[in-house]
């Protein structure tokens, strides 16, 4: 009886080779093709936010929803001169976002805030490549009636159920408080919304005026393929890929509050020192205060 032939071993190792190849060639082609999917996501969420801060804006006679996270509270005095807190602003998410024990505990939590009738979706408020536990990672620039930032507003100008106005540059409005606020640029170039793939510790995500440098604890994402996405005030969504290699590499460290980690600068603010550094720095404070607070020829 005639034995079939067999395979040699360099035939054996031929294969292996072959195979150990195209897997090493998928694996980059699939976990791109899943990044594109997740972005796309992404995108589509950052637009349904969006979409629902205009309508918000739309149904409060033009105010916006205020750009930080959470209600912000003020001590007051009540009947018999106890103190009390008041409420005076809800923040676009609430307290049920801020690292619940689980989805179950998110759903459960009445406090979602200020958007939360417009988009009733847990899912929408978190990027699929968003850091484990944290359910809300896309965050309100500053810009966008946040955190008050040193040589954009009008001190004393704030109320009861609006912040501090903004500060005019000709017909820019530096601090957006109202929809209308938006004239020049116009809010096809007006950033609204960013993925920073993490609840911001700050609340909205802070980017400087005055100075030719990131803020220490909002460094520029980039677990979008070395980029990132934001939404504009006319309801679309973008993709930057951030053109600086400096911008990716820049010194970056995770500090930790339990179990959920938080990525910030290292060593503090960072200012660019290339040319293709300070360009993706500049297009987003142009995208967010609508011009620079500083002049360009002052930068190295």
């Amino acid at each position: 009886m005639r034995k079939g032939k067999g395979f040699t071993l360099i035939e054996l190792l031929v294969v292996i080779a072959v195979i150990a190849l195209l897997i090493a060639i998928l694996i980059p082609v699939l976990n791109l093709a899943r990044e594109r999917a997740q972005r796309a996501v992404c995108m589509s969420n950052l637009r349904q936010l969006t979409l629902a801060w205009v309508a918000y804006a739309d149904d409060h006679d033009s105010k916006l929803v205020w750009g930080c996270a959470f209600t912000r509270w003020e001590r007051g005095w009540g009947f018999g001169g106890v103190v009390v807190k008041r409420s005076i602003l809800k923040g676009w998410v609430g307290r049920a976002f801020l690292f619940p024990e689980s989805r179950s505990a998110v759903i459960e939590n009445p406090d979602k805030g200020a958007l939360w009738p417009y988009i009733q979706d847990i899912d929408v408020y978190r990027c699929p490549r968003g850091r484990t536990g944290h359910f809300a990672t896309y965050t309100i620039v500053s810009a966008a009636n946040g955190r008050l930032t040193e040589g954009t507003y009008i001190e004393d100008t704030g109320g009861w159920d609006l912040t501090e106005s903004g500060k005019r540059v000709g017909r820019t409005v530096l601090k957006l408080t109202k929809l209308t606020d938006i004239i020049s640029p116009g809010a096809v170039q007006r950033a609204v919304f960013i993925d920073m793939g993490q609840t911001q510790v700050g609340n909205d995500f802070y980017v400087h005026y005055l100075y030719p440098r990131w803020e220490r604890r909002n460094a520029p994402p980039i677990h979008h393929s070395d980029g990132v996405t934001l939404s504009m005030a006319d309801g679309h969504v973008e993709y930057w890929k951030w053109k600086g290699r400096e911008t990716v590499n820049m010194p970056r460290r995770l500090f930790y509050s339990g179990s959920l980690s938080f990525e910030v600068l290292e060593g503090g603010d960072y200012e660019p020192q290339t040319e293709d550094g300070l360009y993706d720095l500049q297009r987003l404070q142009r995208a967010t205060w609508g011009r620079l607070g500083y002049s360009v020829e002052e930068v190295p």
